[in-house]
């Protein structure tokens, strides 16, 4: 599989898991700063939502060959980067360790794409 496609299928399901994951968590109940702090995570929440939407765009936009793709898809990456670097946090001051080790895995698989991203931008380039 080439990098581009991999890059997109990550995008697309890191995206797509993001707000799957939020809709789980709002309808069982599992978001106790709703009541506490209810503009800090409202805020939070559409942060991450603004994210998993340009990963999606970003995935699809490489998927089926777009210009623009590959920008958006760049620009998504960072801003996943700092969901994964900011989000464990929450989950390891919780007691939650295996939330943060599958934080741990997405920014190996994240940085290794950015990396790869760079290193193989000829692979990115729209074909015509």
């Amino acid at each position: 599989m080439k990098i581009r496609k991999a890059a997109a299928i990550y995008s697309i399901f890191m995206g797509t898991s993001m707000i799957v994951i939020w809709i789980m968590f709002y309808t069982t109940g599992e978001i106790p700063e709703i009541y506490s702090k209810p503009i800090e995570i409202g805020m939070h929440v559409a942060a991450e939502i603004v994210t998993a939407i340009a990963l999606i765009v970003g995935g699809l936009g490489i998927l089926i060959n777009r210009e623009w793709g590959f920008q958006i898809y760049l620009i998504s990456m960072g801003m996943l980067m700092y969901t994964l670097i900011m989000s464990p946090g929450y989950f390891i001051q919780q007691g939650e360790l295996a939330f943060a080790g599958m934080f741990a895995i997405f920014i190996i698989f994240a940085v290794s794409f950015i990396v790869l991203s760079f290193l193989k931008k000829d692979d990115f380039k729209t074909k015509t």
